[in-house]
């Protein structure tokens, strides 16, 4: 599997990882994410820059790693992912649309520093089940909704599981998780789609270190 650094090489870990994301807009105004390692320490943070669009991921202690904005104008829906704080006179170095082949809910990610490398997302991100393939179609990342297992219960949509497989670059990753919220988050979704009887952002509150993937 052809792996390495996108964002930063500091992401890059050499073991299966997992990461629980929570939705912090549930609390603060904007389009807020904390994601937490199995350790329940915080790995990154985001945070919206009001009416410009663009939205910034951060370490634990507030560094800018990336910066993710929707091109305009373009079609389906066209997202671009910029080094550090901000995308005033930089270049993108990728881009995530949706398919343009009908009838395929899927999203192409393409990394301009390295062309050969390109990335399809296959699932719903809105019911928390999808999945990030390599161009040898080789899963490298997932998405999947949190379960508590000292209850049995899966937990609302406002908590997931981000695994990465080793090698793949985790603010990469996470850049990838802001764009979906965008295109697909708010796609609706009727009812409770696992019949746990849970809602969509209780349980918020409970240990974010349990992991639940097939990556490993």
């Amino acid at each position: 599997m052809k792996c390495g650094a996108i964002v930063e090489e500091g992401y890059v870990r050499e073991e299966v990882t997992h990461l629980t994301v929570m939705k912090t807009s549930l609390f603060y105004a904007g389009d807020g994410f904390a994601a937490y390692d199995s350790n329940g320490e915080v790995v990154f943070r985001v945070d919206s820059y009001g009416d410009t669009g663009e939205l910034v991921l951060m370490d634990a202690s507030g560094r800018c790693i990336l910066t993710v904005r929707r091109k305009r104008p373009s079609l389906h829906q066209r997202w671009e992912g910029f080094v550090g704080e901000g995308t005033e006179g930089k270049k993108p170095i990728f881009s995530v649309r949706r398919s343009s082949i009908i009838g395929r809910s899927s999203m192409t990610v393409e990394v301009y520093n390295h062309p050969s490398e390109e990335y399809q997302i296959e699932g719903s991100f809105a019911c928390r089940n999808c999945t990030i393939f390599n161009a040898e179609k080789e899963a490298v990342a997932e998405i999947r909704r949190k379960v508590d297992a000292a209850n049995n219960v899966v937990l609302g949509k406002d908590v997931f599981v981000l695994s990465l497989k080793p090698g793949f670059d985790g603010a990469f990753a996470m850049g990838l998780v802001l764009v979906l919220d965008h295109i697909q988050g708010d796609d609706e979704v009727d009812g409770d789609d696992d019949g746990d009887g849970s809602e969509n952002g209780s349980r918020v509150g409970v240990d974010p270190t349990h992991e639940d993937s097939t990556l490993g």
